[in-house]
């Protein structure tokens, strides 16, 4: 791949001695080298067929150049080959005899073989939206579209460095109409099959939709973007302009088709519909619960999971606020106290914003230097803090990261939705951090990008959500070990109620999707339990309901983190070093909960 690191494995000492003592023609392909191969194959496949993901990751030049003029085909029809090529992989992955691997490649082929069966089963079973690691039942939503990933993929991630970048961005804003289309077609016959979102998710759909469609070509962010980074090349010509054209004859075109389509499904739509009204929904979460937590967890095990932390982490949280004189009112209620006190709000302004952001980064750099206490492996990529664009912050996420190049042409980031800065008190803004970059998913991802013993098709595609989401709750409860909450008692109680937080999305997510409640009982249960507010509380829930399971999978994760981690502890007594054992399950990349237990085990085999 260029300039990439393509080793995939490393074989067996003996497997070289035999190489080396066999004429070049008369060797055998290993077990491992037949695996790279394919590895190399399916990988170079995926990105050939992948636009958005090849500039994701740096990969869009050079033979591939043409890729950064296209977008990813999401049509039905696309979707359909995507289906059966990923069918002809697990064929030819189940080919390999996993007997004749060595450890580390049986490791790599369980791991990808994991993701595409998964891929495969679930696409045959649901015709409908998009199913793999996470489930996403709506085309078109408050969290996915075309119309909200691309214009913030342009503006992020899509690099002008010369007049061909930027005739390359025209060429994707031009697509950009086509995609939206796209999407109107597949939600289309989704609604035939009757699945149709509550009304609240077209509702907020419509009011981003709105908002990039109110704005004067001139000012949309499609134009801005590309009018900004053609001057930071120092391009000339008229980039702005062009754009605008391209906006004004194709672009909101093709946004007002997809208004009146969402006005369709609206006025069909009902409130308070979790996905058990779907085709075979009971089914469908059943899936979605294994799916996005890679365990055979039920959604009955994961609501009482939930019920049994909430109500140990309160316990603990009673405790702290006790010794801090607050012991009026239930948890939450104390907890809305904290999170109103004038001392822990942060101004409603651009100057509050700035010193959010300003803190977060200041803290990050603090927490970077106990790192040593726990890791012997650092990540060489930085970690940059933004803002969620203005323009989808109604949908979005609280906090999300986005992995840097591989490259290195663009730094990671760590985005945090700033719409109420009344959502992140201080008390609980430094775990925040601790979970989005270090140690927690900027770590662990950086990590296993810079790695030379994961194939490149783990590197850049296979994540396990349960296995990010838990180590980055894993890394807020390591954070606080090593003492980056020291110094203030309330951000122990932060980190806590942070955990409160996840704990609380169990039982609200399988609430929604398997006890059947509406959008108010959800919130009110979020609002009751952990003191956010209820803005942030609703909008959370209003996740759940888009993204049925995916909430599961951080406490899901973490609880299998803590476990294995405690079994090693147990096993190995005075052996046990914590930076082998981070270096162990950190450098062998993400993996499915299951294979994770396997894999410690192993380690711990070979370290009594």
């Amino acid at each position: 791949m260029n300039q990439f690191d393509r080793r995939s494995f490393l074989v067996t000492t003996a497997s070289v001695a035999l190489a080396s003592a066999l004429p070049a023609a008369a060797q055998p392909a290993s077990e491992d080298a037949k695996l790279s191969a394919l590895f190399d194959r399916i990988f170079n496949e995926t990105i050939d067929e992948s636009p958005q993901a090849a500039t994701s990751l740096g990969l869009d030049k050079g033979a591939r150049a043409g890729l950064k003029a296209q977008l990813n085909d999401n049509s039905a029809a696309g979707k359909a080959h995507r289906l059966e090529r990923t069918r002809g992989w697990v064929g030819d992955l189940k080919a390999i005899d996993r007997a004749k691997l060595s450890d580390s490649a049986k490791i790599d082929l369980d791991v990808v073989l994991y993701g595409n069966e998964t891929a495969l089963k679930n696409g045959d079973r649901y015709k409908f939206g998009d199913v793999g690691g996470n489930f996403s039942p709506y085309v078109i939503s408050q969290r996915g579209g075309a119309y909200a990933n691309v214009p913030d993929f342009l503006d992020s991630q899509h690099r002008v460095a010369n007049a061909a970048d930027a005739e390359a961005y025209l060429s994707r804003l031009s697509a950009f109409a086509k995609a939206m289309d796209n999407d109107v077609a597949r939600q289309s016959a989704d609604v035939a099959m009757g699945v149709i979102p509550p009304d609240f998710v077209c509702d907020l759909s419509l009011g981003q939709m709105r908002a990039l469609r109110g704005k004067p070509a001139d000012q949309v962010i499609l134009v801005t973007s590309l009018a900004k980074k053609a001057a930071a090349a120092k391009l000339d010509g008229d980039w702005a302009g062009r754009a605008r054209k391209i906006v004004e004859a194709e672009v909101y075109p093709a946004l007002d088709r997809q208004i009146a389509a969402m006005e369709g499904v609206r006025a069909k739509a009902k409130p308070d519909t979790g996905v058990w009204a779907l085709p075979g929904g009971d089914a469908y979460y059943a899936d979605a619960v294994k799916a996005s937590t890679t365990t055979n967890y039920t959604p009955e095990e994961v609501h009482q999971l939930g019920r049994d932390q909430v109500a140990d982490i309160s316990g603990q949280i009673d405790g702290l606020l006790k010794a801090q004189g607050m012991s009026k009112g239930t948890v939450g209620e104390r907890l809305m106290a904290l999170n109103e006190d004038p001392a822990q709000v942060y101004p409603a302004n651009d100057a509050g914003r700035e010193q959010m952001i300003a803190d977060l980064n200041a803290h990050i750099v603090e927490v970077y230097k106990l790192l040593p206490n726990a890791f012997r492996t650092l990540p060489k990529a930085k970690v940059e803090v933004r803002r969620v664009p203005v323009f989808i912050q109604d949908g979005a996420a609280n906090g999300y990261y986005q992995r840097a190049a591989l490259d290195g042409s663009r730094p990671a980031a760590f985005y945090i939705n700033l719409k109420e800065t009344s959502d992140w008190p201080r008390y609980n803004l430094p775990t925040l951090a601790h979970h989005e970059t270090v140690p927690g998913h900027h770590l662990q991802i950086a990590l296993m990008q810079e790695s030379d013993r994961i194939p490149i098709i783990r590197r850049a595609g296979f994540g396990f959500s349960a296995f990010s989401e838990g180590w980055a709750l894993y890394a807020e409860q390591l954070a606080d070990e090593i003492g980056a909450n020291a110094g203030d008692p309330l951000l122990k109680v932060g980190y806590l109620q942070s955990l409160l937080f996840r704990a609380a999305r169990l039982v609200t997510d399988t609430g929604i999707h398997y006890k059947r409640w509406g959008r108010d009982q959800a919130t009110k249960y979020m609002v009751d339990t952990f003191g956010n507010t209820t803005a942030r509380a609703q909008r959370e829930v209003e996740r759940y309901f888009s993204s049925p399971g995916q909430a599961n999978s951080y406490k899901v994760g973490h609880t299998v983190w803590v476990k294995v981690r405690e079994t090693a502890k147990a096993k190995l007594g005075a052996k046990f070093d914590l930076k082998a054992y981070h270096d162990a399950v950190l450098l062998s990349g993400p993996m499915p909960l299951t294979v994770l237990e396997r894999h410690v085990d192993e380690w711990i085999a070979t370290q009594v």
